[in-house]
């Protein structure tokens, strides 16, 4: 590999894992605007593999977001974090895209760039679908490197410990790889006051379907390849059962737990 390596981080905005999330009655897709938004917390992880590689052999960091234009604000924290640029794909008409749609674009928006390595989460906390980076990997030709929990480059080789029931084996590829780590691969750095100035300066492009050559009527719920097509809402606890115990507190348990087929 070429001295400066250019790796591009996937980063998905989604809802605080903390929060009460919902679906929206008018379509079944995620309520996103009632909700704080944040960085996937796995995705995080990947910034700072991104910048650990980077800080060995130089190179750039784009950290690159689907969303709307609020997603912008994970990308700007990404920067703050030591990324070198940002790039935005936003457009109303992905709402309701599902992952397969979503592979497609990201594929497209990475053919107007040059990179070497592209790291993601291994899954985001809203969807945990885990086949982004497959699919991505088969739209693009890349190598497919799965649940890393160490990443290290060496000349055109890129090497990973992969975690496994009985430890971890250790593959490689030829770059152009795609990478997902997983959760617990390394503690993400926090932004500095320092970061945080600079970020405001950093190039953050964004782009729409159009700019990339996607039409309109390819994406977006109506053409989504799974959709939730209804939905209730959990019904409010009910209070459990009391057992008196007069010497036959176990006998009266194993009768209730009967009762409910648990037994």
């Amino acid at each position: 590999m070429r001295l400066g390596m250019n790796i591009v981080v996937l980063v998905k905005q989604v809802p605080d894992t903390w929060a009460e999330r919902s679906l929206k009655s008018s379509d079944n897709t995620l309520d996103r605007e009632s909700v704080d938004a944040v960085i996937n917390e796995v995705d995080e992880q990947a910034i700072e593999a991104g910048l650990r590689l980077i800080e060995a052999h130089g190179g750039e960091v784009t950290v690159l977001s689907m969303g709307p234009d609020r997603a912008s604000e994970s990308i700007r924290k990404a920067l703050s974090m030591g990324a070198t640029k940002g790039f935005l794909i936003s457009d109303a008409a992905l709402h309701g895209a599902c992952v397969m749609q979503t592979a497609t674009v990201i594929a497209k928006a990475l053919s107007t760039m040059e990179w070497d390595i592209v790291l993601t989460g291994g899954e985001s906390t809203d969807a945990r679908l885990a086949v982004l980076p497959a699919l991505l990997a088969e739209a693009t030709g890349a190598a497919q490197l799965t649940q890393a929990r160490k990443v290290t480059v060496e000349g055109s080789t890129v090497s990973v410990e992969r975690v496994n029931e009985a430890g971890y084996s250790v593959i490689q590829a030829s770059t152009p790889a795609i990478i997902s780590v997983l959760e617990g691969t390394n503690e993400a750095r926090y932004p500095s006051f320092k970061g945080i100035m600079a970020a405001k300066k950093k190039p953050l492009q964004t782009v729409n379907l159009g700019d990339l050559g996607i039409a309109a009527d390819e994406v977006g719920l109506a053409h989504a390849t799974t959709a939730v097509t209804s939905f209730e809402n959990r019904p409010p606890r009910q209070a459990g059962a009391a057992v008196k115990d007069e010497g036959d507190g176990g006998v009266k348990i194993a009768d209730y737990l009967a009762s409910r087929k648990l037994l």
